[in-house]
């Protein structure tokens, strides 16, 4: 088995007397792609700030045993900033700031690389989020909402990204999702999150047959063989 990269035990975050994540356990192993699915106002974005170290369980524990890379919600670029500006602020903690790799693994971003990050495209942003966490050269990126505001085409350009990063880096993925139809095709392994709680958990083919998460998440079952993820 793998080592684990990212684990929580039973916790708990609170919001003044609002609890967020009631007794959440999941874990992340080099090499992995887990998806996280579940509604707005599951408790997916305080799952992500807490692992970041921004929130603090009130109880349980969370252990992260490698370089941590997050793209936050919404991609939160620098938009007065250039594209290369925006990556280089990602190289804070290793102080490597060639952005050469990222520049190869992401073309479209070369020719806009000295263009403000707020004029770009949201698709296009959205590679900037995900180069600026990548150039922190994390062992576990962690990604919340890969598909918001994005069209089927863009999404999935950028879920074959994510599949060549873990192929050829052997990166660990978490990647926490609306679109469950998109994250249990792209990942191996799954959990689901509703009202705080993980109420499901397993391989994404088994959550993908099971006929609560069909009726939640899935409107019907999806068939075909498993492999890369297509346009969701």
């Amino acid at each position: 088995m793998n080592a684990t990269l990212v684990e929580t035990t039973s916790v708990t975050v609170r919001y003044g007397t609002a609890t967020a994540l009631d007794g959440v356990s999941i874990r992340v192993a080099a090499g992995e792609l887990v998806a996280l699915i579940g509604p707005n106002g599951a408790g997916k974005t305080t799952l992500v700030n807490t692992l970041a170290g921004i929130l603090r369980p009130a109880a349980g524990t969370v252990a992260v045993r490698g370089r941590l890379g997050v793209v936050p919600e919404g991609r939160q670029v620098f938009g007065s900033l250039s594209v290369e500006d925006n990556l280089q602020l990602g190289a804070w903690r290793t102080r490597q700031r060639d952005t050469t790799r990222i520049y190869e693994l992401l073309p479209d971003l070369r020719r806009v690389r000295r263009q403000a990050a707020g004029s770009l495209s949201g698709g296009q942003q959205q590679m900037v989020a995900v180069g600026r966490a990548l150039m922190g050269r994390p062992e576990v990126l962690v990604i919340d909402e890969l598909s918001l505001g994005l069209g089927p085409i863009v999404v999935a350009n950028l879920a074959a990204y994510l599949q060549r990063l873990n192929a050829e880096d052997g990166m660990a993925v978490l990647l926490i999702e609306q679109n469950a139809r998109l994250a249990l095709r792209l990942c191996g392994r799954g959990y689901v999150l509703e009202a705080g709680r993980v109420v499901a958990e397993g391989p994404s083919a088994e959550l993908r047959r099971s006929p609560e998460v069909i009726q939640a998440y899935l409107g019907n079952p999806v068939s075909g063989p498993e492999g890369p993820v297509g346009v969701p």
